[in-house]
């Protein structure tokens, strides 16, 4: 027998380029299969996204939301801080609530997103994580090179190059490395090139994020990064966060940086002390709302 299709309302969202299909399942549970999140977020014959977000009642008491993140590829993953600020944008302006301060769980998180007067929305994306297993990240027999208060791991690739990166969590795993001084990060072949293969290194169990930063001034940053399963991205919330972690650590940045994407500017605070949460400033904006049979 046949299985009818599927109806399903949609707002599309972006923040800073990252964009997301959004999906109210506040109401009644939305129970949509891998082939069909993945024709939401296919360009050519579904909507178009970098990531499918299901918004959904909180499970736990204090919570106004919970909601779950997926790639376009119909995996589901953990944290996103542009999603996070598209989500914020979203419930509110629908009023579904009121209040400029919202608090929802994800997977693995809590999260605290505070709206602003200028349109932008700031989340407390909770304190960065240091400890290789949670990531995961396996360094054994690697002697990593001591810099400011951190480190830089050598990972040999499979094509023999040695790259350094710094790795820290922020509620998903992220490789940070430097591209040379001079080196213009968004006219750089690397991230093409290097990207997947820091993604897939088998120092990874669970793949990871790999961002590439352009030291501008203290304060000021140039960011790519390819995504773990979705590629490179016009803006990455949490690849901003893990960079200007990383390059405070090391000694690089201030404690508040300006993140210059390809998408738009992103704002990263964090005091940098072991139970200092990082603060995430930018844009959400709606793009368009439609339906869309599945």
């Amino acid at each position: 027998m046949a299985i009818p299709p599927t109806r399903v309302r949609f707002t599309k969202m972006q923040g800073a380029g990252n964009d997301f299909v959004v999906l109210d399942a506040t109401h009644a549970p939305l129970a949509l299969s891998n082939v069909q999140i993945r024709r939401l977020g296919d360009r050519r014959f579904g909507v178009g996204a970098d990531q499918i977000l299901v918004v959904e009642p909180p499970a736990k008491a204090g919570m106004d939301f919970s909601y779950r993140i997926f790639n376009n590829t119909g995996d589901e993953v953990e944290h996103c801080g542009n999603g996070a600020r598209c989500f914020a944008r979203y419930v509110h302006d629908r009023g579904m609530i009121a209040r400029d301060v919202i608090r929802v769980e994800t997977v693995n998180n809590e999260l605290e997103l505070r709206l602003q007067a200028d349109g932008r929305v700031t989340v407390d994306m909770n304190i960065p994580l240091f400890d290789h297993a949670a990531l995961p990240f396996d360094a054994r027999g690697l002697q990593p090179r001591p810099e400011g208060g951190f480190e830089l791991w050598p990972l040999t690739l499979d094509d023999g190059r040695t790259v350094e990166v710094a790795v820290l969590s922020m509620g998903n795993p992220h490789a940070v490395q430097r591209v040379p001084d001079g080196v213009d990060v968004f006219r750089d072949p690397r991230v093409v090139d290097v990207g997947p293969r820091v993604e897939r290194h088998p120092r990874f169990a669970r793949k990871v994020n790999a961002g590439f930063v352009q030291m501008l001034a203290r304060d000021r940053i140039a960011l790519r990064v390819h995504e773990r399963d979705a590629g490179e991205t016009l803006a990455c919330g949490t690849g901003a966060c893990a960079a200007v972690v990383a390059g405070i650590r090391l000694g690089w940045l201030d404690a508040r940086v300006d993140v210059d994407t390809r998408g738009g500017r992103l704002t990263v605070e964090w005091n940098g002390g072991p139970a200092d949460p990082v603060f995430m400033t930018g844009p959400a904006v709606t793009v368009f709302e439609g339906e869309i049979e599945l």
